[in-house]
């Protein structure tokens, strides 16, 4: 496989009526509060179905992020329907999501536990509008789609001292790939960045691009000073990895060697092609709700919701998860981790150290997994059932506009 074939290489898609295309077809069952989790997650379990899956948000409280990420969830291009759940009284209105995703042309349904006779009725209830869904959504239009068409996320967890030396470095020439094929390729984790704000902005597009990467890279230092918390944990030493600047080495390979298109906040879909940097860090305000991402599931979510069709977990260490929405490729750059959980981990990039095949063909071989993924092969964790999702309450604002100059 080289870089023409996979320009030229076509997959059937599912057109939306946004004129979105996807990857999946999914229906989600969505609670707004936690008071309505049991009902949503029961209907899940009951349908036993693939493409129904569950998400939601625990606070009876609305929160501006996780409206965002829940917003842009319900329109994700893998969504073709969805069943909005309430209890009653909480402040996320079930029926203004369902609402929503109408006018994406999705199929959407809401109902209130309150308004329903309660947990048994309301699963009965739900059970029958998600079937009355699966039945439609089996007429979903088809459309061509190309690596041109693909969003991709990735981000890093568990790493060990293989990350920066394989897995990212993998995975950062299939983005360079990607981009060169006309796709658009996601990268986060803007707290492993530490030490290396001279890097992000020699990657600028432009002048705008180079003050947007110097404003979060310093907002994202000042908020890790200010709760006592980077991103480097027990396990990243046990791994082999010293420092924090030698994690961020490792982190930021994997974002490849194309220019940084701009900075994009949680929910936000890339304006254009290209590469681009999402920032999951709090905005600097009054209310504060701990470290940055409390998990690996929560970045997973903030890429998926800004219109990834897959992500990418690079783990040296090695994880288990999936997530709801978007199937999840788990790659490692540790031969040792990929023997350990070959059940779980999608693909070897350890190869690379044994010195037998180089980072280019790894790389192709990267691609042709993907695309074997997007023409409806599972991932170790779709096949496992692995769908696991995080939305906490955090602050960020996306119509904050980046400023000009940094106060920094």
């Amino acid at each position: 496989m080289n870089l023409k074939t996979l320009q030229q290489i076509r997959w059937e898609g599912y057109l939306r009526h946004d004129k979105s295309k996807g990857i999946r077809n999914k229906i989600l069952v969505v609670y707004t509060v936690a008071c309505s989790s049991y009902v949503a997650k029961e209907i899940v379990r009951r349908l036993n179905h693939l493409d129904v899956e569950v998400i939601g948000f625990e606070g009876c409280t609305d929160n501006a992020y996780a409206i965002r990420l829940l917003t842009s969830l319900i329109v994700h291009p893998n969504v073709g329907g969805i069943l909005a759940i309430g209890l009653g009284c909480e402040y996320t209105q079930a029926d203004r999501l369902a609402k929503t995703a109408q006018k994406h042309g999705r199929l959407a349904k809401y109902f209130y536990i309150q308004e329903s006779g309660g947990t048994a009725d309301s699963i009965e209830k739900g059970i029958q509008l998600v079937n009355a869904m699966l039945e439609k959504l089996e007429h979903t239009p088809k459309a061509p789609m190309g690596f041109e068409d693909l969003v991709i996320g990735a981000e890093c967890g568990g790493s060990d001292f293989t990350s920066g030396l394989a897995g990212n470095v993998v995975v950062g020439r299939f983005y360079d790939i990607l981009e060169s094929c006309g796709g658009t390729p996601i990268f986060e984790e803007i707290v492993e960045t530490v030490g290396l704000v001279e890097l992000l902005k020699s990657r600028a597009a432009n002048q705008q691009v180079k003050n947007e990467l110097v404003y979060t890279y310093h907002k994202a230092l000042e908020y890790c000073k200010s709760v006592h918390q980077y991103s480097v944990s027990p396990g990243n030493f046990a791994g082999g990895l010293s420092t924090i600047e030698e994690k961020s080495m490792g982190a930021v390979i994997k974002s490849g060697t194309k220019p940084i298109q701009g900075v994009l906040k949680v929910g936000m879909n890339p304006p254009k092609k290209g590469l681009w940097l999402l920032d999951s860090t709090p905005d600097p305000g009054d209310v504060q709700y701990g470290i940055t991402n409390p998990n690996d599931n929560e970045g997973l979510m903030d890429l998926i919701s800004c219109g990834s069709h897959l992500v990418f977990l690079v783990t040296g260490r090695g994880n288990v998860v999936g997530s709801a929405v978007a199937p999840v490729i788990k790659v490692t750059g540790n031969s040792e981790t990929y023997q350990k959980l070959k059940g779980d981990m999608d693909f070897n990039a350890g190869l690379l150290l044994d010195g037998n095949i180089c980072t280019e063909e790894l790389a192709f071989k990267l691609a042709a997994y993907v695309l074997g993924i997007c023409r409806g092969q599972l991932t170790k964790a779709e096949s496992l059932g692995h769908v696991e999702y995080f939305i906490p309450y955090k602050n960020q604002d996306k119509t904050v506009m980046i400023r000009k100059e940094c106060k920094f």
